[in-house]
């Protein structure tokens, strides 16, 4: 996989604009004039939390005891529901979050932004190959500026794609991630059964 490709499946995974409509509804009780700090305080607190699971992931596996094949198909599993709920929305949004007050952590930073699809993928990025940590940055965090000016500039979107169009790209992202589900789990099969076998 290419720095570009894990961008891209990052930035899927994260579903920014699928997510937008989540975000609004949570931070609508917020005063307006707080809106902007919390979103930014929040996107820190998801960005600092990718990055440890990025690079501190591996040694928790090992810790564990669990194989890289293990998160392969568990990534694979969590994403497939998430983009079943991107498909066929339910009540509350793709997590069925209710709208809060002020959030601190949860439910902005983790797990709408840095969910455990996302951190499962950064993990097996990172085990996978190891000596490519320098473009696993890049992609984590190119692919959470692009998330950041989507959320930040959220009220802008919502006016210019309506909430139809919203979440017809919510559908298309969806259909998308099931894909990208499928072939994680299927490696991940894969590479099960090939370290099994000796291959």
């Amino acid at each position: 996989m290419d720095i570009w490709t894990a961008l891209i499946t990052l930035l899927l995974i994260m579903n920014p604009l699928g997510n937008l409509p989540i975000f609004l509804s949570v931070l609508r009780h917020v005063e307006q004039k707080r809106r902007r700090i919390v979103l930014a305080r929040e996107l820190i607190f998801a960005l600092i939390i990718m990055i440890i699971f990025l690079y501190a992931g591996t040694g928790l596996l090992e810790s564990l005891g669990l194989r890289q094949e293990a998160v392969g198909i568990a990534g694979g599993i969590i994403m497939f529901i998430i983009a079943l709920r991107m498909i066929f929305p339910q009540p509350g949004g793709v997590l069925g979050l209710p709208a809060g007050e002020e959030p601190f952590l949860v439910p902005l930073a983790t797990p709408l932004i840095s969910g455990p699809s996302l951190l499962a993928s950064l993990i097996l990025l990172a085990n996978q190959s190891p000596d490519r940590m320098l473009d696993w940055t890049l992609a984590a965090v190119g692919a959470w500026f692009v998330s950041a000016v989507v959320l930040m500039f959220s009220s802008v979107f919502l006016r210019a794609l309506g909430q139809r169009g919203l979440n017809a790209i919510e559908r298309l992202m969806g259909m998308i991630l099931i894909m990208i589900a499928v072939q994680m789990f299927l490696d991940g099969i894969m590479d099960y059964v090939m370290q099994g076998s000796g291959m």
